[in-house]
């Protein structure tokens, strides 16, 4: 077994326009001073790095890796998040998502397409030269808008959804193997990658590709009402990321898991602060643990009630708390009488 590393933290939620929070060097500096030993990188944020650049310059690479671990910290992964989301963007949805675009690719769906594309492939070499072996993403979604359907799917729409996912994301996937990082996933409502059995379908059709790994986020499995223990059971040699976000969701006779058009304060299922929420987190990183689970444990914040710094503050400790240190023995060796092939024939009375 190894041990999980962590604690790490998401810098997305975190940065802002204010020090130290507008800057790589100093939001590093904060996550430092609060105990965090990982950051994981929005690649989308000019404030933190030059996506293409990092790609395109071991030097650069080396200049952003070197502000990180000035501060005493190093990068845990960097996330394509937005990119990935607009590789597959239905249209019902092409207004909504064109502000994860650069003005330049707006109102052209092929344009904005090749854009994410490219966006990814540089985030594999961005990743190699930057020493990574991981990497977080989005999948998108073509058939989000059918996942609970009225009127009912046409007869092979699935089918053809998820060949044509499979059809953009092979070319990005073999990419990634190129460099020999891993592209995790992250399953989340509003991908067509939300579940266990949409990522079996998505993994049956790119070939069982070694680099179609998962990142792992139990808060949205909690709002799905989904098996998030099991989950790890199941995916556990594909799980290579961990975000260590809370959650809970509390139906009452008026709203459920689609939470009736109401904001996440009001809504049943909402995302917490690490400790405040209902995910099982001792089961969880023992699970990851048992597993050898070899990745980061890295805080993601999002919550409606808390104060971000606060759910920093106390996310840290409470990784660091959670992080099992594995033992390298079993703890009944003390009572190890030795033995060779002859002594456990006579026990078996195998002659």
């Amino acid at each position: 077994m190894t041990n999980i590393k962590g604690p790490g933290i998401f810098l997305a939620q975190f940065m802002g326009d204010t020090a130290p929070f507008n800057q790589l060097d100093t939001i590093c500096a904060w996550a430092k001073s609060l105990g965090f030993v990982g950051v994981q990188i929005p690649s989308w944020d000019p404030r933190c790095i030059d996506l293409q650049k990092a790609a395109e310059s071991k030097t650069y690479a080396d200049e952003i890796k070197g502000i990180v671990n000035a501060a005493g910290l190093e990068i845990t992964e960097l996330s394509t998040h937005l990119q990935g989301q607009l590789v597959a963007v239905n249209p019902a949805y092409d207004a909504l998502f064109d502000g994860f675009a650069p003005e330049s690719v707006r109102n052209n769906p092929t344009a904005r397409t090749a854009w994410a594309v490219q966006q990814l492939e540089y985030a594999a070499k961005a990743s190699r030269n930057l020493g990574l072996d991981a990497h977080a993403t989005f999948s998108g979604a073509l058939l989000w808008h059918t996942v609970y359907p009225w009127p009912q799917r046409p007869a092979g729409l699935v089918e053809t959804g998820f060949t044509e996912l499979a059809k953009r994301w092979l070319p990005i996937l073999n990419k990634f193997e190129d460099v020999g990082v891993d592209l995790c996933y992250e399953i989340h409502p509003g991908e067509d990658l939300h579940d266990g059995i949409s990522y079996e379908m998505f993994l049956e059709k790119v070939g069982n590709h070694k680099r179609a790994n998962l990142l792992y986020d139990p808060s949205h499995f909690v709002l799905q009402s989904l098996d998030y223990l099991a989950y790890i059971d199941y995916y556990h040699e594909r799980i290579k990321m961990f975000h260590v976000k809370d959650a809970e969701f509390n139906p009452t006779g008026k709203q459920g898991v689609y939470g009736g058009y109401q904001n996440w304060i009001d809504r049943a299922g909402r995302f917490r602060s690490l400790g405040d929420g209902q995910v099982d987190f001792k089961s969880i990183f023992s699970k990851l643990a048992a597993y050898n689970y070899k990745g980061w444990a890295v805080m993601e914040w999002e919550c409606a009630i808390k104060h971000p710094e606060t759910g920093a503050a106390e996310g840290s400790v409470f990784i660091k708390d959670h992080i099992i240190r594995v033992t390298e023995k079993a703890f009944d060796d003390f009572a190890n009488t030795g033995s060779d092939e002859a002594f456990n024939k006579r026990i078996l009375g195998i002659q």
